[in-house]
């Protein structure tokens, strides 16, 4: 088990210090498992809702109605628990010591995609050509 690391509160990676250092790490690390958390608090949030307003509404208008929050909310739910996944993904990553370094090229993806998006795997760059490839076969 590695000591933990300090990392003030308004810590923010900067390209002068080098590349996924500890403190970089231990920082994204953090920010992953708080997403981690919100998304599994709200899950759970909607789980409660949907089994507390479980019930009998004559009016087919509004059952429909609800029906259909209800099934947005699922699809939203649904996408959630695949976005934890890649949060796992993300955090298997750092303590394998692979995070931060594009899949595709090896090149160590900019702290500020892996900001904006923690779950990145691929450089902005390789990230674009990978869409480019998906929707040039797409249209065949």
């Amino acid at each position: 088990m590695k000591a933990e690391v300090f990392l003030p509160d308004d810590y923010r990676p900067a390209e002068d210090e080098p590349f996924m250092n500890d403190r970089q790490l231990e920082y994204f690390r953090r920010k992953l498992i708080n997403w981690k958390n919100d998304l599994l608090n709200e899950s759970r949030e909607t789980i409660e809702g949907l089994q507390d307003s479980t019930r009998n509404i004559p009016d087919v208008a509004d059952r429909a109605s609800e029906e259909t929050d209800r099934a947005l909310e699922l699809r939203t739910r649904d996408r959630q628990r695949k976005l934890v996944a890649k949060i796992d993904s993300a955090l298997r990553r750092i303590d394998e010591g692979e995070y931060g370094y594009c899949e595709d090229t090896g090149e160590p993806i900019s702290l500020k995609r892996l900001d904006a998006r923690p779950i990145a795997t691929m450089s902005l760059e390789a990230q674009e050509r990978h869409e480019r490839r998906e929707k040039v076969h797409r249209d065949d």
